[in-house]
């Protein structure tokens, strides 16, 4: 007995290649895009590396001189301390505050829809806009701040907060937690909401205390959201310029100098292009290892669960 196939059937399903070339075709646009602002600057960059490249004049072929060099630039391996220290310090002041926050404007209360709006309002101001407003604040004869402080009784006089490293830093750490908590706020917001209702319920009703739900409920189920607000958090703190450039021009006495900070001095204001395109290599080489670690903890995490 011969079996006829149903020819239908099969003329009507789609072929697997020409699925592959329909996928293709949908994410080209967004490919085209990446090739054209990321991949090729990225490799033009790549390739100025290699050259003593000068802002005027013709450039010569060096090699790996310029990566040779930044090992013993000590000004280089301080922006780079400096950076390691604000993206620890930033990022945990900005989940000290988001975390609550979240928590805060989670519960459904009187007047929540107008606790995240205005919480989230500072995220609209440009960060520019926020160093320019903060230095204003932190003026001596016609900020805020000063005022404040004597109001309170801390000080005597108004003090010049953006004249010594530390309180410059600590006015810097808050400006940018005033500025970026809101954002990282509803990030984990999403992930609190998406917490099924039920399973809370079920805690509470086995006698779970707030502080065990958190420890062992919320925490875990949130360890997605966590690592994603984690990793937008060290990224924009490893890139951090505009606070520095604006409000302390890299003082005092140069030790606010970020690494971008750097780049940009190198590059147009002392006018080594090739050196600062190394330099550029080396920090996106450094955010690539952070995320990859990152998100190798977040694997590591589920292989647990």
């Amino acid at each position: 007995m011969t079996v006829v196939p149903n020819l239908s059937r099969a003329a009507g399903r789609p072929k697997p290649r020409s699925s592959a070339w329909r996928g293709i075709l949908y994410i080209a646009p967004a490919m085209a895009l990446v090739i054209l602002f990321f991949v090729i600057p990225v490799m033009m960059t790549a390739w100025m590396s290699l050259h003593a490249w000068p802002l005027m004049g013709a450039q010569r072929w060096i090699g790996i001189n310029n990566y040779i060099r930044m090992i013993n630039d000590t000004r280089f391996l301080s922006a780079l301390r400096f950076t390691a220290l604000y993206t620890v310090v930033a990022t945990i002041a900005i989940f000290a505050v988001a975390f609550p926050l979240a928590l805060f404007v989670e519960k459904h209360r009187r007047f929540v829809g107008a606790y995240r709006t205005v919480i989230f309002l500072p995220v609209v101001v440009g960060l520019a806009t926020a160093s320019l407003l903060w230095v204003w604040l932190a003026n001596v004869d016609s900020g805020f701040i000063g005022p404040l402080l004597r109001a309170l009784g801390i000080v005597e006089r108004s003090p010049n907060l953006l004249a010594s490293f530390d309180s410059a830093f600590l006015t810097i750490i808050i400006m940018v937690v005033w500025k970026i908590a809101g954002f990282t706020m509803i990030i984990l917001l999403t992930g609190l909401q998406a917490i099924p209702a039920d399973i809370v319920e079920a805690a509470r009703i086995d006698g779970a205390k707030r502080w065990q739900r958190f420890r062992y409920l919320t925490l875990p189920l949130m360890r997605r959201t966590i690592a994603l607000a984690l990793i937008i958090s060290v990224t924009g703190s490893i890139l951090a310029f505009d606070q520095f450039y604006i409000m302390t021009a890299g003082g005092p006495q140069n030790r606010m100098i970020s690494v971008v900070y750097y780049i940009f001095n190198q590059s147009f204001v002392s006018f080594n292009l090739g050196y600062g395109a190394s330099l550029s290599i080396v920090l996106l080489a450094i955010l690539v290892a952070i995320s990859i670690v990152q998100l190798w903890l977040l694997k590591v995490g589920d292989d647990k669960a």
